[in-house]
């Protein structure tokens, strides 16, 4: 379990930049398979879907009913879009990691796994979802409407305000990323009894099968909950009476 993450320290000549190699190459890869499912799916497409055309559509249901639950579609409409990107993405990258790691010898070093198995990742995520909340809020309201909803009902709730902003980026991240990195590390333990001879391999070949199995509806799970999250938190800057 003495795994390490492969990080080019002082990219660029510059002290303080480094990037972790696995997390480049597990984005690349996830947005590749992503990119690769909305092509194939709309390809062909027929009035009555079959194949992975009737999975997309199925999906796009899915997204469209989680924004019609949490605001107007008149105005939810504009994060359709947003939504179906960020439920695939977020899903594709949460399988990634559960049918097999990738660990190169000398250094120990993972490679392939769940991207959102790294808080640097989901707290990106996070971050980048909550300023677009800020953004739309903005957008859609005005700066001065949108500035005074911090001093309602009563100004001195704005510092609450504030806070939760900040708990509001931490939760949606770390949960994330807490229930993808217990799953891997219970992977690589299974994994590592079925590498210790015969006994422990017969031992851990069940547990092994059934984590995994349960690995695939935690990441349909937590993709499903970021977006909820997603859309709450937009509906709370968008919608006039939050």
């Amino acid at each position: 379990m003495d795994h390490g993450a492969p990080i080019v320290e002082g990219l660029f000549g510059i002290g303080w930049l480094s990037v972790n190699l696995s997390n480049i190459m597990m984005i690349t890869v996830t947005a590749i398979i992503v990119a690769l499912i909305g092509i194939f799916s709309a390809r062909s497409i027929q009035m009555k879907p079959t194949g992975l055309q009737n999975v997309f559509e199925w999906i796009i249901d899915f997204v469209r009913n989680i924004i019609n639950s949490t605001m107007d579609w008149k105005k939810g409409e504009r994060f359709f879009g947003l939504g179906i990107t960020l439920f695939l993405f977020i899903f594709v990258a949460n399988m990634l990691g559960i049918p097999f790691m990738i660990v190169a010898e000398p250094g120990h070093e993972v490679w392939w796994k769940s991207p959102t198995a790294d808080p640097v990742i989901t707290l990106t995520f996070a971050v980048f979802v909550i300023v677009l909340t800020h953004y739309y809020g903005i957008k859609m309201k005005g700066f001065k409407a949108y500035g005074a909803d911090y001093f309602k009902p009563v100004p001195f709730l704005f510092p609450l305000k504030l806070v939760e902003e900040v708990a509001n980026t931490l939760t949606l991240g770390m949960r994330l990323f807490g229930n993808l990195y217990a799953k891997e590390i219970l992977l690589a333990l299974l994994a590592g009894l079925g590498g210790s001879g015969l006994v422990g391999a017969m031992v851990g070949v069940a547990p092994m099968v059934a984590w995994q199995a349960f690995s695939i509806f935690i990441g349909a799970i937590q993709a499903f909950i970021f977006l909820m999250l997603t859309m709450v938190y937009m509906a709370h800057k968008v919608e006039e009476d939050h």
